[in-house]
């Protein structure tokens, strides 16, 4: 293959520079594989054509360029004894009643598998293919098989509706609604991350990373309702990391519950900062630190928090070492911490005097030295 001279300015990706597998031509008559100009379109907040630099809707169509398919294929074919492998005829994208029929095939006991295989299939394809999903609802779909297939334990179906719901990557505003109508899909992710997911660590990565999704997209409602063994599964991913990916999500999971004052009270009693100062201890990398930080910072908003924390004997050590080492945002976080404790030790000190001040304020050795108020 190396030494077959390649047709460029027909056969290959403006983008990739790679032979074309499945060549479409955009509105600006400029032809690119459809995944790179797809994966353009998607990543690109204002698209533009690669090659002629005019603006490029978003949801334009993009048209199959048969002819090109077929010489470049016919051109494998000639050199295939040089090495070159004939690309097979691409299949088409999905359609609106295809995806239909597939979410129908979900709620059918014996098609269920079939069909959510086949989801999960076409999803791995191309981002066309998603983009089509999320129009015809496919992630509310995958909520319902996670929630009726926790019911019935059934974990090789959700593995793979959880793999097809992150590929989705859908946004928290399409998610909302979803999370909204049915928040059992919370219950059904603790279930998952305690018992459902076992030695996988895949099944626990992306299940953490879809968690963070769902708890992003929940109100407040759902939020100020989370229980204590939903804290107790997501520290488990703490306490036992399972790739970066997984621990991160786990702790944007954790900072996002704890901006309500009694999720911190559970984090702290799940033995949340015992868990964090070990994560720590351990030299991650910078934006792990940064949410470990964080999510301390949050939890030093109540009592218990701050006594856990001191109580803890590496914890204002890690502290201190990592402000001035990491960014600023660690900086920031670190000093609030320390801050947030001295003012803890502050008003013991104060309750302490004004528990005796009866007896310590006509005491000549205190009395020039103690505030008016306590004497």
């Amino acid at each position: 293959m190396d030494s077959v001279e390649v047709p460029q300015y027909f056969f290959t990706c403006p983008i990739s520079l790679q032979i074309m597998t499945d060549p479409v031509t955009t509105i600006t008559g400029i032809t690119y594989d459809r995944e790179n100009i797809e994966r353009w379109l998607l990543v690109d907040d204002h698209p533009m054509c690669p090659v002629t630099k005019q603006p490029l809707p978003r949801d334009s169509g993009l048209t199959p360029n048969h002819t090109l398919r077929r010489l470049i294929q016919a051109w494998c074919v000639v050199n295939a004894s040089r090495g070159v492998e004939r690309i097979p005829t691409p299949r088409a994208p999905v359609d609106g009643p295809g995806i239909r029929k597939l979410v129908h095939g979900l709620s059918v006991p014996r098609l269920q598998l079939d069909s959510l295989n086949l989801i999960a299939a076409l999803a791995r394809e191309n981002e066309s293919n998603r983009r089509c999903m999320l129009q015809y609802g496919v992630a509310g779909a995958m909520v319902d098989v996670i929630n009726a297939c926790t019911e019935r334990k059934q974990m090789d179906r959700i593995d793979v509706a959880l793999g097809v719901l992150h590929s989705l990557r859908v946004a928290p505003d399409d998610l909302k609604p979803i999370v909204a109508g049915d928040p059992r899909i919370i219950d059904s992710m603790t279930w998952i991350l305690q018992h459902g997911a076992g030695d996988d660590r895949d099944v626990r990565s992306t299940a953490a990373l879809v968690l963070k999704s769902v708890i992003e997209a929940a109100d407040s409602r759902v939020l100020e309702q989370l229980k204590p063994d939903f804290f107790q599964a997501v520290l488990s991913l703490v306490r036992d990391p399972i790739s970066q990916q997984g621990t991160k999500a786990a702790l944007q999971v954790l900072l996002h519950a704890a901006a309500w004052g009694r999720n911190r009270i559970k984090i702290v009693e799940a033995g949340g900062v015992k868990e964090i100062v070990e994560l720590e201890l351990t030299a991650p990398d910078k934006r792990t630190t940064e949410l470990n930080l964080g999510l301390l910072n949050q939890l030093c908003a109540s009592a218990d928090g701050r006594a856990e924390l001191v109580g803890n004997a590496a914890s204002i050590a890690i502290v201190s070492k990592r402000i001035l080492r990491v960014s600023s945002l660690a900086d920031d976080q670190g000093v609030r911490i320390l801050s947030s404790l001295c003012r803890s030790v502050k008003e013991k000190a104060r309750w302490v005097l004004r528990l005796h001040s009866a007896v310590w304020k006509d005491s000549p050795c205190l009395h020039a030295y103690l505030p008016s108020r306590y004497t």
